[in-house]
């Protein structure tokens, strides 16, 4: 799936990067449009002031405010192993917790860290699974909040029930309807 989609009302204007999305808002200025990001279903703006090449130039991230590159590497630089990627930070546990991690081969450090591991790839298919629905359900809530069905085909969504939601999604139009079954289902 591709990372941006824009809607002009009920129909899919296209798809695609950010910059590719925020070419078709500027050629539609003056319509009603909705850019969403795909990766969470949430719609987002762009300031579409100016020509096309002044709205994508906006477009490439700038520093946060009273951000620097110096500050950033020096923060880095602080604990852990930046050369390696680790970044030492704080954590609080009870005793009997600092006890085990004691206790564990590498340390507390590589102890963690293989916890952290085990949890990730244990999780993996239920949180995509989780992800897609919400990012569906966002994208539904502007597109659809106010359509016959919503709640039930929310329902459906949350419960996993394909077939229930597809039908009762079908009254919908067709671009808002694939849309959320492609953000809920990979369809």
């Amino acid at each position: 799936m591709l990372p941006y989609s824009i809607f002009e009302g009920d129909r899919l204007l296209g798809s695609g990067s950010k910059a590719d999305v925020a070419l078709f808002a500027k050629r539609a200025e003056g319509k009603t449009t909705f850019i969403f990001d795909n990766a969470t279903g949430k719609t987002i703006d762009f300031d579409l002031r100016g020509t096309e090449k002044q709205v994508l130039a906006r477009l490439s991230p700038a520093p946060l405010p009273g951000e620097n590159e110096s500050a950033i590497v020096e923060t880095l630089r602080g604990r852990g192993r930046p050369n390696q990627g680790v970044i030492g930070r704080e954590v609080t546990l009870l005793p009997r917790h600092w006890e085990w991690l004691a206790e564990q081969p590498g340390g507390a450090s590589a102890a963690l860290r293989r916890l952290v591991e085990a949890a990730r790839s244990d999780k993996t298919g239920r949180d995509a699974r989780r992800k897609s629905r919400e990012r569906a359900y966002y994208f539904m809530s502007a597109m659809a909040g106010d359509r016959p069905g919503f709640e039930e085909a929310s329902r459906a969504l949350f419960a996993d029930d394909v077939e229930r939601f597809t039908s009762i999604v079908a009254a919908w139009p067709k671009d808002i309807r694939k849309h959320a079954s492609e953000l809920a289902f990979g369809d």
